[in-house]
This record gives structure tokens, C-alpha cells and sequence, in this order.
């Protein structure tokens, strides 16, 4: 699990960087529009934060192999955003730190023999506890971009790019291109019926998550309507 410890690491990193954006809000800051529609910063934040609690149970169910699910229902999902995206900025900040946290040593918790173990998401099909810490990397990596502060997807660190270039694509139903082919390494992913789209690994990376458009390319296909881990590398 020596790739698996290398990720944890990048995740680490990824939660300082989020911890140190949002530290530097102010309160109005954090009521301001985030990059999604209809967010505020408060609730992008807020999302995070829950994000990783509901984690936490699948780390749980990972660690016991009793069923926890990440949430009840969708419900108890919006529920616990609404509820918090309107508090201060010191209190968003002490709660995405303090879940940050929990998440951390859950993780901690899981025996090297559990790793592998089988858990359910909110979206099917099964896939093993591993890959609950690059669920939460993405988490970490897109919505800090969602922020809309300096980070931006121009900022991912390369080897979270490299991993979602294999994963990404995996979590669509229908791709709308024919192939992808990063123009700065020269790798080529294969799709279906559309166009021939060509860009920069990172490029295509945001485009196929929905957070950037390359000039003349089309709309990305729907994304995250399936979970598909393809390993580690």
C-alpha cells in the first residue's frame, strides 16, 4: 500500500492548502458567490467539511465490516449544508479543520488487511476502502477551485492530474468524444461516437470534471454517475 500511503500524503497536502484559503476569508468573503451556481462560499466550505464526515463512515464500515452508510439519504446530505453555510468564517474554518481532522484518524484506523475491503458509496457499484481517500483528494482538489479565490484547476498538483486522467473518464455514462489525446505527453484515451478533442492533460482533465471548456470543444459528458476505481499509480 505504498501508492496508497503516497496519496494520503498528497491529500495532506491538498487539505493544508484548502485550510489555508479559507483561513484567510472574512466573513463577507465567505458569504460571497462561490464558482458554482447558487453557492456561496459558505456552502462549498460547509460541503467539504460534511464531505468528510460522511466519510468517516465508510472508513468505519472499511475498518469494522459494519454496513455504515455515507449518508442516510440525500436529504440528511442537504440538510447539513443548509445548516451551516451561514456561520462566521472562524466558525467554517474551526469545523473544516476539526473534520479534517476526524477524517484523518479514521483513516489512521483502518488496518493495512481492510484496505481492500468492499464499501458502497451513494452511488453504486461497490468499490474497495482505498478508494475513499482519493474520493476525498477530489472532494479536497475540485472544490477548493470551486471557491473561486486564486486556486484554480491551473494549480492541481500533477499527480492528482495523472490519476484523474485514468479515473475521470470512467465516471461517465456516454463519452462525447471520439478520443482525447493530451498534447503535452501524448497519451490518448479512447470514447466513443464525437469529435477528436485535443489539449494539455490538465486541460482535458477540468473539462471532462466540468470545470474548465478548452476553445471549440463541446459540452463534457455527465460525470460522477458511477463510481469506478481503477487503481492506484
Amino acid at each position: 500500500m505504498s501508492l496508497l500511503h503516497d496519496y494520503r500524503a498528497e491529500l495532506q497536502a491538498a487539505d493544508a492548502r484548502l485550510i489555508a484559503t479559507v483561513a484567510a476569508l472574512s466573513d463577507d468573503e465567505m458569504r460571497a458567490p462561490s464558482a458554482l451556481p447558487g453557492w456561496t462560499r459558505g456552502h462549498v466550505v460547509t460541503h467539504v467539511a460534511r464531505n468528510a464526515d460522511s466519510l468517516v463512515n465508510l472508513l468505519t464500515w472499511a475498518r469494522t465490516g459494519v454496513v455504515t452508510p455515507q449518508y442516510r439519504d440525500a436529504a440528511e446530505r442537504d440538510a447539513g449544508i443548509e445548516a451551516g453555510y451561514a456561520r462566521p468564517a472562524k466558525e467554517q474554518l474551526a469545523d473544516l479543520e476539526e473534520s479534517t481532522a476526524r477524517f484523518a484518524a479514521a483513516a489512521d484506523a483502518v488496518p493495512d488487511d481492510r484496505w481492500n475491503a468492499l464499501i458502497s458509496g451513494t452511488r453504486p457499484p461497490e468499490h474497495p476502502a482505498w478508494y475513499i481517500v482519493m474520493r476525498r483528494l477530489r472532494e479536497v482538489e475540485i472544490h477548493h477551485g470551486d471557491l473561486g479565490t486564486a486556486y484554480t484547476w491551473r494549480d492541481w498538483p500533477d499527480r492528482y492530474v495523472h490519476w484523474e486522467w485514468r479515473d475521470s473518464p470512467a465516471l461517465a455514462d456516454e463519452p462525447t468524444y471520439r478520443s482525447l489525446t493530451a498534447t503535452d505527453t501524448g497519451e490518448t484515451i479512447t470514447g466513443a461516437d464525437g469529435p477528436d478533442l485535443r489539449a494539455t492533460k490538465r486541460e482535458l482533465v477540468a473539462w471532462l470534471i466540468g470545470r474548465h471548456t478548452p476553445d471549440g470543444f463541446p459540452a463534457p459528458p455527465p460525470w460522477m454517475v458511477r463510481s469506478a476505481p481503477d487503481g492506484l499509480a
